[in-house]
């Protein structure tokens, strides 16, 4: 493990931000980190209790609210999407927060529920029956229905036609358990009941949830006198009103309160926690002293309850028919270790098909399988979540000390130590977060070969699984770009397209642009691939343009039992050869693509960027010995080429009808037939290459008639992308960076992003819309926002009212093109 950045607060001789105890954090999915501190302000001498959002790759760009909580609060929880956040107080207040416009950097809070004066302790989602499990042993399979199988999981609570029910349960430190349901219409309905009959005090809990759609509640007082106990929490909507039923299921008492010579040890449990959210039947237990610590898993297992012979006589037991029991077995526990002062536990749903502790040798160095301790002295460790044993160590700068010393001979250093005090781990577990004692936020990686030496064909194995997951899932895959050298890009996206083609056409189809903006993230990371980064946009931007200009395209008669006119288009333009445009034309049923004509005008934008592109691919193709050239991936693309000749064919039907919606260009001849001329290159282009098997060199004609464009049209410059100001391309050379919250840091001194430069208009030149192809001026007046992965740039509200143009921008509401999310951009953006 090592430190990849760190970010702090900038000093205020006023106001401070400083940590609030508890200090809570949660990581999402979608790579958004939300933490707490509490806002100091010396003349009033008050605090403030504050939500922290940030966006892994922009970390300095904080997004900081008022909560609005009195007290302070004691948790934080995304949804299983991302996109959503609840926070939590110790006067009973919950909230749920979420994106403003679907902005990153911008929250509101819509709803919540409160149990006044009634400290939450834990919280959760309910779940929402998805549940994929991966198969580590199985990384090699060429099919991802085998490397990830979805499981049988029902969700918490179910609304008519079986989609799940959101909503979020809490527990409380008298012992009571509250469900809050939001249901479609806005509404929330609560319901507040006891854990049990006999209600205590409640110091720590956990939720977890079972394939039944059953939750399951572990509390404990405090003491490691106490047994931890365990209830089964049933939630239903009964007449329009949320029903809460509970039952008490097996107890356990720690192991160390019942080992004589540690009995009095560890008076304190201080850490319960479930080892996923779906796995109910393992738990991990902490209990600690002023000094010291110890750690100890358990597992819950059916059993056969022995029946006394004189009752086998009466009732003989049968094959199956032996009764069985719930009890829980202790897995495994540490040594003693120093005080423990924050958990993460790992969010990958790893199957381990082999018994227990038994995984096979080629995968139990995997990054997943690891959960992580922070201690006092400023330490943190990975250990095996089930085994407990040792996987990789991180010292911090007052931890420094030799691997094999034992805890309690180290001498104690006077004054408070740096550390964790929360902790939350990836969700692939090759990053770590960590908010320490004095509020600095701290990033961490995590080694997929956990510090062992693995040969470099398993560490990119690893990297290779983990990414085919997130392409499955949807998750972002920002921490693992963190591990990517540039000497592996090459072979990562190689690697990757192949896994990609050995699957179903019609997974492919769904996990084709994800696959091209996973491909444009990596190929940024060195300099040989930067171009690429170009090439794969625009084919994003192709394929999106294609989806939305054939949408519009309606049959004449609505009873049509063919094919939609979007797939008669593909299916005659990949039959017709024909180098001549009009003659492609004739064999289109041309009523099909009558528009209105504002609808077509609106669309002029979208239609010029397709014009220009095919004149700059035509342009650069004698040049096509340059893999450095952006656009040069596409001259052997025979899909890609088929779709821009298709294109083309839409737009010349359209610009019989609305003459000013076609491409405009500046021709040296005013008689010269540009679209045909375009067309009838492209075709040629095309022919060479739409065999993906066959693909052949363009002739001597075709390259000499390439050579001469330039004298006939004039050659637009393409705005490739923006400048690319996120933190990963920093974090190369593997040199810790040091950052400061709401300071954006310099640009300079990179390779990768100098050589990147040469594709993006420079500071102080227009600025262009990228989704709109709307030209904004060298200083934008208008609101915009900014993808967090890619750095698409677009405008924040939409001016335009046509329907068809509203149906383009309502694609990217939510995420990019690329499928990051979006942030708000100050409106001196340079």
């Amino acid at each position: 493990m090592d430190l990849a950045y760190v970010c702090e607060w900038e000093k205020k001789p006023k106001s401070n931000h400083c940590p609030s105890i508890p200090l809570v954090c949660a990581w999402s999915c979608r790579n958004l980190i939300a933490f707490t501190t509490d806002l100091r302000n010396e003349e009033e001498k008050d605090l403030t209790h504050m939500v922290h959002i940030i966006d892994t790759e922009h970390p300095w760009d904080v997004y900081s609210v008022n909560s609005g909580h009195t007290e302070v609060i004691t948790c934080l929880e995304w949804d299983q999407s991302g996109s959503r956040l609840l926070s939590a107080d110790a006067d009973g207040h919950i909230k749920c927060w979420s994106m403003t416009d679907h902005l990153a950097n911008s929250w509101e809070n819509t709803v919540g529920s409160v149990v006044e004066g009634d400290p939450v302790v834990a919280l959760s989602w309910l779940h929402n029956g998805v549940k994929l499990a991966l198969h580590v042993e199985k990384s090699g399979a060429s099919n991802f229905g085998e490397k990830f199988s979805r499981v049988k999981f029902s969700p918490s609570l179910t609304l008519f036609g079986g989609k799940p029910m959101e909503g979020w349960i809490a527990v409380t430190i008298s012992g009571l358990v509250t469900v809050s349901l939001l249901k479609p219409n806005g509404q929330v309905l609560t319901a507040t009941e006891s854990l049990c009959r006999l209600r205590c005090r409640v110091a720590l809990a956990d939720v977890a949830f079972t394939g039944g759609g059953n939750i399951v509640v572990a509390t404990s007082d405090g003491s490691s006198t106490s047994p931890v106990q365990f209830y089964k929490v049933c939630v239903s909507v009964v007449n329009e009103k949320c029903k809460i039923d509970t039952e008490i299921l097996p107890s356990l008492f720690m192991r160390c309160t019942t080992d004589p010579a540690r009995k009095d040890k560890y008076p304190a449990i201080t850490h319960l926690k479930f080892l996923a959210r779906d796995m109910s039947e393992q738990v991990l237990l902490c209990a600690s002293n002023q000094n010291n610590s110890i750690v100890e898993c358990w597992s819950l297992r059916k059993e056969g309850l022995p029946v006394n012979n004189i009752f086998q006589q009466i009732s003989p037991v049968v094959g199956d028919k032996q009764p069985m029991i719930l009890k829980w077995r202790i897995l495994s526990a540490t040594n003693d270790l120093d005080r423990v002062s924050a958990v993460a536990l790992p969010k990958l749903p790893i199957s381990l098909t082999n018994t227990d502790l038994k995984v096979a040798n080629d995968t139990k160095f995997f990054p997943g399988l690891g959960l992580a301790l922070a201690f006092h002295d400023g330490s943190v460790h990975i250990v095996h979540r089930l085994s407990l044993q040792m996987m990789a160590v991180f010292y911090g700068s007052s931890s420094q000390r030799p691997v094999d010393e034992p805890a309690l001979k180290r001498p104690r250093t006077t004054g408070p130590l740096v550390h964790f005090k929360a902790m939350q781990l990836s969700w692939t577990s090759l990053a770590l977060v960590g908010v320490d004692s004095h509020g600095k936020l701290s990033m961490l990686r995590i080694s997929p070969s956990m510090g062992h030496v693995l040969d470099m064909n398993m560490s990119l194995r690893h990297l290779l699984f983990l990414l085919e997951y997130c392409m499955v899932t949807g998750y972002d895959w920002w921490d693992i770009l963190l591990h990517v050298q540039p000497s592996m890009v090459q072979n990562l996206v190689e690697k990757l397209h192949e896994e990609y083609m050995r699957q179903n056409a019609a997974l492919q189809q769904v996990l084709s642009t994800r696959i091209v903006a996973m491909k444009a993230s990596l190929c940024k990371l060195s300099s040989s691939t930067i171009a690429r980064v170009c090439d794969y946009h625009a084919k994003l931007f192709l394929i999106a343009i294609s989806c939305t200009l054939k949408s519009l395209l309606r049959p004449h008669f609505l009873n049509t039992p063919d094919k939609s006119p979007g797939d008669r288009l593909t299916e005659i333009c990949s039959k017709i050869t024909d180098v001549d445009i009009d003659k492609v034309m004739i064999n289109l049923k041309t009523e099909e693509f009558v528009l209105e004509m504002t609808t077509l005008q609106s669309l002029q934008q979208l239609i010029q960027w397709v014009g220009d592109f095919v004149l700059y691919l035509l342009a650069s193709l004698p040049n096509q010995g340059s893999p450095v050239r952006p656009g040069h991936s596409f001259l052997r693309d025979g899909a890609s080429l088929g779709m821009f000749r298709e294109l083309m064919v839409v737009i010349r039907i359209w610009g019989l009808l609305k003459p000013s919606c076609l491409p405009v260009y500046t021709a040296t001849s005013d008689t010269q037939d540009s679209m045909s001329l375009l067309f009838r290159l492209l075709t040629k282009l095309w022919l060479c290459c739409r065999e993906e098997n066959h693909i052949t060199e363009p002739d001597d004609a075709l390259i000499d008639e390439c050579c001469l464009l330039p004298s006939q049209l004039l050659i637009p410059n393409i705005d490739w992308l923006p400048i690319n100001d996120g933190i990963i391309s920093k974090l190369q050379n593997k040199q810790l960076v040091r950052l400061q919250f709401g300071k954006a840091p310099g640009l300079v001194g990179h390779t990768v992003s100098s050589q990147f430069d040469a594709f993006v208009r420079a500071p102080g030149q227009p600025k262009i819309d990228h989704l709109r192809r709307l030209h904004l001026g060298a200083y934008p007046t208008e609101e915009c926002k900014s993808c967090t992965r890619c750095g698409c740039v677009t405008m924040l509200k939409s001016p335009n009212k046509v329907t068809a143009v509203k149906q383009w921008e309502q694609r990217w509401i939510k995420n990019c093109l690329c499928g990051g999310l979006w942030r708000r951009m100050p409106l001196s953006y340079s």
